[in-house]
C-alpha cells in the first residue's frame, strides 16, 4: 500500500499542530511579553515531542500501524487527562450520539428488547403513530426475521443495524404476534420518528394521559430528556392540562440524564416569572475562556398560577438539575425525592473534520441562582454542598431493590394497550409524597380509602430504538446559530448540559 514518506508525515503533523496555536501564528505579527514567549516556547517544544513520537511509531514500530487509529488514540489520551463528560466523538460514533440528543431517527418505530427467557427479540411497544404502529405490530411481538435473516441471538445492536435506514425505504420483518405459531411477513417503510421526551402516567388509546387526578385536578408529565422539541412538547401539555382544568402538577424528573442547555432554560422560564427574586436568574455559566452569561426569566408564556411538585432521583442530572435548582431556588416548586446527580458542567459539542467527527469539550460550569454549587467533584464528600437536595420533610430515598420494581413497573405501564394499563401492586412512595404536598396545597384531605396511582420517570431504558438522524438544535439566547464559529475557526454545534 502507497503511504507519504514518514518526512511529510512530520511537515503535515507539525503545520497541523502549529495551526492550533493562535498565539504562535500571530508571534511575527506582534511582540509577545516575555512570559508568552516563553508559553509558545513550550508549546512549539511540546508539539515537537509529539511530532517526534509519531514519527519513530510510524518508522520503526515492530508491525505497521493505522494512521488514524494511532491519532484518535492520542486524541482519547489528552481528552482522559480532563474531566469524564469531555470526549472524542469519532465518524463511527457520531450518528450514535446524534440519535441520543436530538431523539430522532430514521426507522420504524418501535421500542424493542432481547426477552430473558427466550433470547428472542421482542417488541416492548410500538410508538404512536408511526410506521410499524401502523402496519399493526404491536407489544409482545417477537420479530423473527428482518429481511430474511433469523434474528436468532440477535444482540440489540444488531436489530438497530437492520431496522435503521433512509426514509422511504422499506424494510420486511418476519413478526410472531403474540399467542401465534405463525410468522407474518409485514412490510414497513421507514419515516423519520420523533421519540416524545413529555411523557404522561399512561397511554389513553395511543395518546399519553397527562391528568393523573381529574377529580381533584392534578396533573403529571414525565421529562425524559432534553431534547431539541422538548420546550414545544412540555407547553402543548401544559395547554391541554389547562383545558382539562389542571389545578397542580407534578414534574416528574427522575432518571432524567440532561441534554441541550437551552431547553432547560427554556423550559425553567416556563415557571419563573420576572420579580421572583434572586435576580431573576434561571442559571449562569462561568468558562476559563468564556466571559460570565446569565439567563434571566422572562415574561412571555409563564405558567405560574398552580403549585408544582418536583421528582428527582439521583440518575437526575445536569439539565434537569438546573431546572429543578431554578424552581427550588425561586420557591416556585418544591423538589421531592432524593438528593441529584451532581454535574454542574456544560460541554460544547465543535465539529471537527467538516462535520464527520467532533469533539465534546467541557467548556463552562454552571451555577443555580442561589450561587450554590451543583458539581460533585471527584474528592466530593457527602457532606459537601453539590447536587440538588429535595426540601425539608420531602427527602425519600428508594433502596435499590424497589428501584428496580419501580423500572419494571414503568415498563409495564409504558406499553400501548387496548386493556389500559395493567393492574399492579407496586407503590410509588415519592410519588405518593409529591400527592400529598400538592393535596395540602389544594386544600383537598386524602382519605384512608384513596389508592395511590403511580406514574413515575422513564427510566434510562434496557430498550433501545432503531435509526438515526441529525438535526442542529435551536440556539441559546444570545447565539447567532447553533452552528456559530469557536475559537480558531470552530463550529460549535450544539451546547449541552447533559
Amino acid at each position: 500500500m502507497w503511504r507519504l514518506p514518514v518526512t511529510a508525515v512530520r511537515l503535515l503533523l507539525c503545520a497541523m499542530l502549529l495551526s492550533l496555536s493562535p498565539g504562535l501564528l500571530q508571534a511575527d505579527e506582534k511582540p509577545a511579553a516575555s512570559s508568552s514567549a516563553t508559553r509558545d516556547d513550550d508549546y512549539y517544544e511540546l508539539m515537537k515531542v509529539f511530532v517526534d513520537t509519531f514519527e519513530q511509531i510510524e518508522r520503526n514500530y515492530v508491525n505497521d500501524v493505522n494512521r488514524r487509529e494511532l491519532m484518535e488514540a492520542a486524541i482519547s489520551g489528552m481528552i482522559g487527562k480532563l474531566d469524564q463528560y469531555s470526549s472524542y466523538i469519532s465518524p463511527e460514533d457520531l450518528d450514535r450520539f446524534n440519535q441520543t440528543v436530538e431523539q430522532e431517527f430514521g426507522g420504524v418505530g418501535i421500542q424493542v428488547q432481547v426477552d430473558p427467557e427466550t433470547k428472542r427479540l421482542t417488541v416492548m411497544t410500538p410508538l404512536p403513530g408511526t410506521p410499524a404502529y401502523k402496519a399493526g405490530v404491536k407489544a409482545g411481538d417477537v420479530i423473527m426475521e428482518i429481511e430474511g435473516q433469523s434474528t436468532k441471538g440477535f444482540a440489540i445492536n444488531d436489530a438497530v443495524r437492520l431496522l435503521k435506514g433512509k426514509p422511504g425505504e422499506a424494510v420486511r420483518l418476519g413478526v410472531q404476534h403474540a399467542g401465534e405459531s405463525t410468522i407474518e411477513q409485514i412490510t414497513v417503510v421507514r419515516d423519520i420518528i420523533h421519540v416524545a421526551t413529555v411523557l404522561g402516567d399512561h397511554y389513553e388509546g395511543d395518546k399519553w394521559d397527562y391528568m393523573f387526578d381529574d377529580e381533584k385536578g392534578i396533573g403529571y408529565i414525565r421529562l425524559t430528556h432534553f431534547s431539541r422539541h422538548s420546550n414545544e412538547e412540555l407547553v402543548a401539555a401544559l395547554k391541554q392540562l389547562r383545558e382539562k382544568g389542571m389545578k397542580a402538577l407534578i414534574l416528574d424528573l427522575r432518571f432524567n440524564p440532561g441534554g441541550l442547555l437551552s431547553q432547560a432554560i427554556s423550559i425553567a422560564d416556563l415557571f419563573v416569572s420576572p420579580g421572583s427574586g434572586l435576580d431573576d436568574r434561571i442559571v449562569s455559566t462561568k468558562g476559563r475562556n468564556t466571559e460570565e452569561r446569565v439567563w434571566r426569566a422572562t415574561r412571555s408564556g409563564t405558567f405560574g398560577d398552580f403549585p408544582v411538585a418536583v421528582l428527582v432521583n439521583r440518575y437526575s442530572a445536569s439539565a434537569s438539575e438546573i431546572v429543578s435548582a431554578c424552581l427550588q431556588d425561586h420557591k416556585r416548586a418544591v423538589i421531592i425525592g432524593e438528593r441529584t446527580w451532581g454535574k454542574g458542567s456544560v460541554q460544547n459539542v465543535i465539529e471537527l473534520e467538516g462535520g464527520s467527527s467532533a469533539l465534546k469539550l467541557t467548556t463552562a460550569s454552571y451555577h443555580r441562582p442561589s450561587g450554590k454549587n451543583i458539581h460533585r467533584f471527584p474528592d466530593a464528600k457527602d457532606t459537601d454542598e453539590w447536587g440538588v437536595h429535595p426540601d425539608k420533610d420531602y427527602e425519600l430515598k428508594l433502596p435499590l431493590d424497589e428501584l428496580q420494581q419501580y423500572l419494571d413497573y414503568r415498563r409495564t405501564r409504558d406499553v400501548i394497550s387496548a386493556d389500559g394499563p395493567p393492574k399492579t401492586d407496586f407503590t410509588d412512595r415519592q410519588l405518593g409524597l409529591a400527592l400529598k404536598y400538592l393535596e395540602g396545597k389544594l386544600g383537598l384531605a386524602k382519605s384512608d380509602d384513596d389508592k395511590t396511582r403511580e406514574p413515575a420517570t422513564a427510566p434510562k431504558p434496557a430498550v433501545e430504538n432503531s435509526g438515526a438522524a441529525i438535526e442542529a438544535p435551536q440556539p441559546l439566547p444570545g447565539q447567532d446559530t447553533a452552528r456559530r464559529p469557536g475559537k480558531s475557526g470552530l463550529r460549535i454545534l450544539r451546547t449541552l448540559a447533559g
